[in-house]
């Protein structure tokens, strides 16, 4: 992928939340910062502006001058601490951005730098664009900053449309999700709720695990569930979340020395293992139930023969 350094603008007053540290609510036990940081975790020089607090991944601290100077000031600011010939520019309230809208959006800006563009942002599901979501090319970026900050005294106070309307941008359609950001709490409470739907706990819950744990591991999820299912069904119920736990353990010191690939492949090694051994301890139970556990008339058992019901030499055939 192409190299970009990013800017996250962590710095407004929040004044729709009371004025609360947005960037430090936490969604799906995550902070709203943290969730960005993880989108664009392949830049190279990561930016945020805004006051320190804790963050999930290292990163370069600076403010705008003055403080609260508005998203132009806080651009100025970042900018000159970037060395990328792409910028990518991300608010810090942004909970369900992608690590594929990163990728969209950095490879929309070296398309249009081909085509003599300046960059991409994303646009909203109602065809709003979203510069806060956006991906700039570092010169005409440096170079329309400092001739607004020379026509008007400053960057400070001024609006965001002053930058996009003098830059040629692509844009990209950001999905339902990838734009929608938390300015009150009722964006809040929705973005906490969409977590927990259905189609979305496991992933959120997977990703917010491995991120807590310091994991960069990618596997299979159904493997280890389909393995969760067989060793609860064959052996014990309880056995599902020992079972699971000594897969990680086994796989952790088969892949201790290896890459991010050699690890998930001994995961779904250790995964198979387990699972192997759990459907043999399935098979044994069926077989011990008897004929009425087993297949038509008990002669078939779980892959097993029935052994004959008469004993040698008693001329049962």
């Amino acid at each position: 992928m192409t190299a970009y350094d990013v800017i996250v603008l962590a710095g407004g007053a929040a004044k729709r939340l009371g004025g609360a540290d947005k960037p430090a609510v936490r969604v799906g036990g995550r902070t709203l910062l943290d969730r960005v940081l993880t989108a664009c975790a392949g830049a190279g020089v990561t930016v945020v502006v805004g006051d320190r607090r804790p963050t999930a991944r290292p990163v370069t601290w600076t403010r705008e001058v003055p403080q609260s100077g508005g998203p132009l000031a806080a651009l100025g600011a970042g900018v000159r601490l970037t060395t990328a010939d792409i910028v990518l520019v991300l608010s810090a309230d942004l909970p369900f951005l992608e690590a594929s809208t990163v990728q969209s959006l950095v490879a929309a800006a070296v398309a249009a730098e081909r085509e003599g563009g300046d960059g991409a942002l994303c646009t909203d599901p109602d065809g709003r664009d979203q510069p806060l979501v956006a991906a700039y090319r570092a010169e005409p970026l440096r170079r329309e900053l400092a001739l607004i900050a020379t026509e008007h005294g400053s960057l400070a106070g001024l609006p965001l449309r002053l930058l996009t309307a003098e830059l040629d941008l692509a844009r990209v359609d950001a999905g339902p999700h990838a734009a929608f950001d938390c300015d009150t709490w009722d964006d809040i409470a929705a973005a906490r709720a969409r977590i927990r739907e259905h189609g979305a706990v496991l992933d959120e819950w997977i990703t917010s695990v491995k991120n807590e744990l310091g994991i960069e591991l990618d596997v299979d999820t159904g493997v280890l569930l389909d393995l969760a299912r067989d060793a609860a069904h064959g052996v014990a119920r309880p056995a599902a979340p020992l079972t699971t736990f000594l897969v990680g353990y086994a796989a952790a010191r088969a892949g201790a020395d290896a890459g991010p690939d050699a690890a998930a492949a001994a995961v779904a090694d250790a995964a198979r293992k387990a699972a192997d051994l759990a459907l043999r301890w399935e098979t044994e139970a069926v077989a011990a139930a008897g004929p009425a556990a087993g297949t038509e008339g008990g002669a078939e058992v779980a892959g097993e023969a029935k052994p004959d019901a008469g004993g040698e030499g008693t001329g049962t055939p």
